[in-house]
């Protein structure tokens, strides 16, 4: 368990899984990251245990400290052991916790999981184009825009640029 100031990050348990199926199905959530799709309960179940198997992965639940309630997930996937490398996703789920810092907070931590538990030299991301508040977080983390690829998503019936931006263990400054 890793913890912050208001935060803390745990591995999911199954008694997540309703929760984080409901917020897989939130369209007007999905839209900041994803074409929205329905997801069934049989194939949000079949995710659930695939990724708790993967050696690739290492995902979090975002819980507030003081409560302990279940606002989001993190994680870093993709994960190289060569290259020292991994892709990181964040999801505040709660819609009510958005915007209260809990994202950058969140972030903060898996960065500092990466690099000093993982030993990773590298973190990379992508977000879309017309994410501002997500573009701000990151820049404000220290990620840098590493290039644009152009229309790359059709999201609710237009193109959008898909953002890529990394953060390289000397930049990070925690």
């Amino acid at each position: 368990m890793l913890k912050s100031d208001h935060l803390m990050l745990a591995p999911i348990t199954s008694e997540d899984s309703p929760t984080l199926w409901k917020w897989i199905n939130n369209r007007e959530q999905v839209l900041f990251s994803a074409q929205y799709k329905p997801v069934h309960k049989s194939q949000h179940e079949e995710w659930f245990a695939s990724i708790q198997r993967r050696s690739d992965v290492v995902i979090f639940g975002i819980r507030l400290q003081e409560t302990n309630k279940l606002i989001g997930s993190c994680q870093l996937h993709s994960i190289h052991p060569v290259h020292r490398t991994a892709e990181l996703q964040i999801r505040i789920g709660e819609v009510s916790e958005r915007g209260k810092g809990y994202g950058t907070e969140a972030t903060n931590q898996l960065l500092l999981f990466a690099f000093k538990d993982l030993n990773l030299h590298r973190v990379y991301l992508h977000v879309l184009g017309d994410n501002a508040a997500a573009l701000r977080m990151y820049e404000k983390i220290g990620f840098k825009r590493e290039g644009a690829l152009r229309q790359a998503a059709y999201i609710d019936g237009k193109y959008l640029d898909v953002v890529v931006m990394g953060i390289l263990r000397e930049e990070y400054a925690r």
